[in-house]
């Protein structure tokens, strides 16, 4: 008798909804991809209605930069059947935060059909509030390629190190695999100075174009600030305080974005 089980987890979940916003993700961790996102989504709440959402499911952070102390989050709604909307926490920023849980292993591996039902949600959410900006894990699992499938933009942030260099090429190869021709910008975060940062850019260039015969477009260079680990420890966003140049540097990208426009 046919294993009823098996046939519908081989059968494949529907396409992922497009949502209005832009994804952060980053090839490898600690290149600072979750502070770029809260600070983004400050900046971006002057002229919009942003919301962020923390994709790192089993390792959630985002509450904690932005300097939020969420009642709920998504493990209530992905393992017990809670709606989206009743877990979103709004910061004094005026950003709104779908907060991810820490140390749930189940969210941490989650199939399609649940990775499909979270997006439904996430598409629901985008018809009141743009940008959604979507703060991946760092990596090529299939929460991070799912987010970079569904926004009009996929900003990659590195740093000059090889390391991370060597990732976000990964990433950005897996998802060329995955959808060829994704819009990926490229935020070179904690660069010594601008021509550190362009020189890293440049070798992120070349071997794109090399190996996968497609352009990349730079949307930043975020210099080194101590004042940036400062916030991070105050639990106060950089973009709530003064001038500093990473606070600049942010600003700038967040005027490109709004540029583009936020449907995928």
């Amino acid at each position: 008798m046919p294993d009823q089980a098996a046939s519908l987890r081989q059968t494949p979940a529907p396409p992922l909804p497009r949502l209005p916003g832009f994804c952060v993700t980053g090839g490898k961790g600690g290149v600072g991809k979750t502070c770029v996102a809260v600070n983004l989504a400050i900046l971006l709440a002057q002229s919009s209605k942003p919301l962020l959402i923390d994709l790192d499911l089993g390792l959630a952070n985002a509450d904690l930069v932005l300097g939020v102390d969420p009642a709920a989050n998504l493990a209530e709604v992905v393992l017990g059947g809670r709606a989206i909307e009743e877990v979103v926490a709004e910061s004094p920023y005026g950003v709104g935060l779908v907060p991810a849980a820490s140390g749930v292993d189940a969210l941490a591996n989650l199939g399609q059909q649940e990775l499909h039902r979270l997006f439904l949600g996430l598409e629901r959410l985008g018809r009141t509030r743009a940008p959604l900006i979507l703060d991946t894990p760092a990596g090529i699992g299939r929460e991070v390629i799912a987010a970079c499938r569904a926004v009009r933009v996929v900003c990659v942030v590195l740093t000059p190190e090889p390391t991370a260099l060597a990732d976000a090429y990964a990433l950005v190869k897996v998802l060329e695999q995955a959808e060829p021709g994704r819009d990926v910008r490229i935020i070179v975060n904690m660069a010594r100075d601008q021509q550190d940062g362009l020189s890293a850019f440049a070798r992120m260039r070349a071997v794109c174009q090399k190996h996968l015969g497609r352009s990349i477009e730079l949307l930043g260079i975020i210099p080194r600030d101590d004042a940036v680990s400062m916030a991070v420890r105050r639990r106060k966003p950089l973009a709530g305080g003064t001038e500093t140049p990473a606070l600049t540097a942010l600003k700038g990208i967040a005027a490109k974005l709004r540029g583009v426009g936020w449907q995928g």
